[in-house]
């Protein structure tokens, strides 16, 4: 499941999560256990969409469950399993995670589809997926969405796809440097993590 980010006044709807598929379904490993002593070792992702005048807007999202840091992100007007693939992507360029690392998400087709799950192998990733209907079982994912729609100018009317991705690259961009968490001792995501390796140099010093 996945939460809105549209204008204020009539509401409109677009389902993310099609688990109505006869593809194959990863276990659930995460279990609901959101906090993680390290960094890269459980990834969470999933789907959101924007409307604009123009049409539909997806923004896929990896979350690194260490620092809640947005780790890669895609958008696209279409909500294809090349968007999750191409958050994947940016979030393994960036991080480079060893083996083992278990990514976690819904039971929509886009992350059940073979190529996703071909992704995940080539990445030595282990994949993990929410059980049938539950919401909670991505609860991080459900907060960053939730946090997007109401602090990133909740009545704004998008008048193009390019100005909802402007606004969302812009508000990610807040959200990991800037934005502060009381599950990180209200410490942004990249504070969190750059205190977390200080302390790590100084254990080995």
């Amino acid at each position: 499941m996945a939460s809105p980010l549209c204008a204020r006044g009539k509401r409109k709807f677009k389902a993310t999560t099609n688990s109505a598929h006869n593809l194959p379904v990863s276990p659930i490993l995460l279990e609901r256990k959101f906090c993680v002593g390290t960094p890269d070792r459980v990834w969470t992702g999933d789907i959101t969409y924007l409307w604009t005048a123009e049409g539909w807007v997806y923004l896929a999202v990896v979350i690194d469950l260490f620092s809640r840091q947005v780790v890669g992100f895609a958008m696209n007007e279409r909500m294809t399993r090349q968007l999750v693939i191409d958050a994947l992507r940016m979030a393994w360029f960036r991080r480079r995670p060893a083996s083992g690392l278990i990514f976690h998400s819904d039971r929509g087709s886009q992350y059940a589809s073979g190529d996703f799950q071909k992704q995940l192998a080539v990445f030595r990733m282990r994949g993990s997926m929410s059980r049938k209907g539950d919401c909670w079982d991505n609860a991080v994912s459900e907060s960053l969405f939730g946090s997007l729609k109401v602090e990133r100018r909740h009545a704004m009317h998008f008048i193009t796809r390019r100005q909802a991705k402007d606004e969302v690259i812009d508000w990610l961009r807040f959200y990991n440097h800037r934005r502060l968490h009381s599950t990180l001792g209200y410490l942004s995501p990249m504070a969190f993590e750059k205190k977390w390796l200080g302390d790590q140099k100084r254990i080995a010093a």
